[in-house]
């Protein structure tokens, strides 16, 4: 039997009940392919890492290895968060890499973003490889590989594991235990394994992180002034009930500028974008109807607390025609 396919018998996990069978299923497979070796593990902080994360720990301990690599693309305490859950609330074996200055410092004047995408990866490939060689008897790799990630692979639509291009001396084993289930089980998993919610139920996000926002040739300010207004925006969501009603919604800050007024003063400053999306499958996706005055709000806030920003944009645009990210 193809140990990559969903047997047909398997029950859907919808409930805390489902959840705890298939972790006490799961504790016992992992001690048995593992034993006594340890297992290396990038931990972005996204849902899937986060729950294969969550599972080794409780099968495994300390011979889990988790790396968070920081390179300065992800969201408003997102790195913060990962080490307070990780190494102070469940006392993984957490390396935490700060590699903000080396991949600003490759990103600097680049503005193709396929380029960029190639320059995050590859450099995040390396900065894994060089924590890895540092490491002393991993003989496993976990990986938050899921379902649909197998499925789109075996179409051809992409390759599915998660940290390709390793070099071939190192000689990793697969751990994958979430790899037969969809997104909405994992979730239903990682709850009942203990995670916060703003983990377990953390909006799609893609692997460039801010990166792909931050449009055109990525600058530290207007990094700075995307990872602010995304927050704001969040934040907001979050107190108006909109948090789990909107599948994606984010902020862009483009490179250009425009003509504004601050204190009676002219300014010439950068727009904030906001997407607000619904989806099932991300292949189309409809615009969120956002109250104006609540529109008018995070403009305000924006606007008043986001140093170098003086125009908030609403994105009106569905996919088709727009794509759900800009870049």
């Amino acid at each position: 039997m193809d140990n990559n396919v969903r047997p047909e018998t398997m029950e859907r996990i919808t409930t805390p009940e489902l959840a705890r069978k298939f972790i006490e299923e799961q504790i016992g497979i992992l001690r048995a392919q593992i034993g006594d070796k340890k297992v290396l593990l990038a931990l972005s902080g996204g849902v899937d890492s986060s729950v294969v994360a969550a599972l080794l720990i409780k099968a495994v301990g300390k011979q889990l290895v988790c790396v968070h690599v920081n390179h300065g693309l992800l969201r408003k305490g997102e790195p913060e968060q990962v080490i307070e859950v990780f190494r102070n609330q469940m006392d993984a074996n957490l390396i935490y890499v700060d590699a903000v200055d080396r991949f600003l410092d490759k990103l600097a004047g680049v503005s193709d973003p396929e380029t960029k995408r190639k320059i995050i990866g590859a450099e995040f490939i390396r900065v894994f490889e060089e924590e890895a060689r540092k490491l002393e008897d991993i003989r496993f790799l976990g990986q938050g590989t899921i379902y649909p990630d197998i499925l789109e692979s075996a179409d051809g639509i992409k390759a599915h594991h998660n940290v390709g291009g390793l070099p071939e001396d190192l000689d990793f084993e697969l751990v994958e235990p979430v790899k037969l289930l969809y997104k909405d089980e994992v979730r239903v998993v990682g709850k009942e394994l203990g995670l916060p919610d703003n983990m377990v139920y953390r909006q799609p996000f893609p692997g460039p992180g801010l990166g792909v926002r931050c449009l055109g040739a990525i600058t530290r300010d207007r990094l700075e002034a995307l990872r602010e207004s995304d927050a704001i925006l969040r934040e907001e969501f979050a107190k108006n009930g909109l948090q789990g009603k909107v599948w994606q919604y984010f902020t862009i800050v483009p490179d250009f500028k425009s003509t504004g007024i601050r204190d009676g003063k002219r300014t010439f400053d950068w727009p904030v974008i906001i997407r607000a999306v619904n989806t099932r499958d991300a292949v189309t996706a409809t615009v969120e109807d956002v109250p104006f005055a609540l529109l008018q709000h995070i403009t305000s806030r924006i606007t008043a607390e986001v140093p170098g920003v003086n125009r908030v944009l609403y994105d009106l645009t569905p996919k088709p025609s727009g794509t759900i990210e800009w870049e």
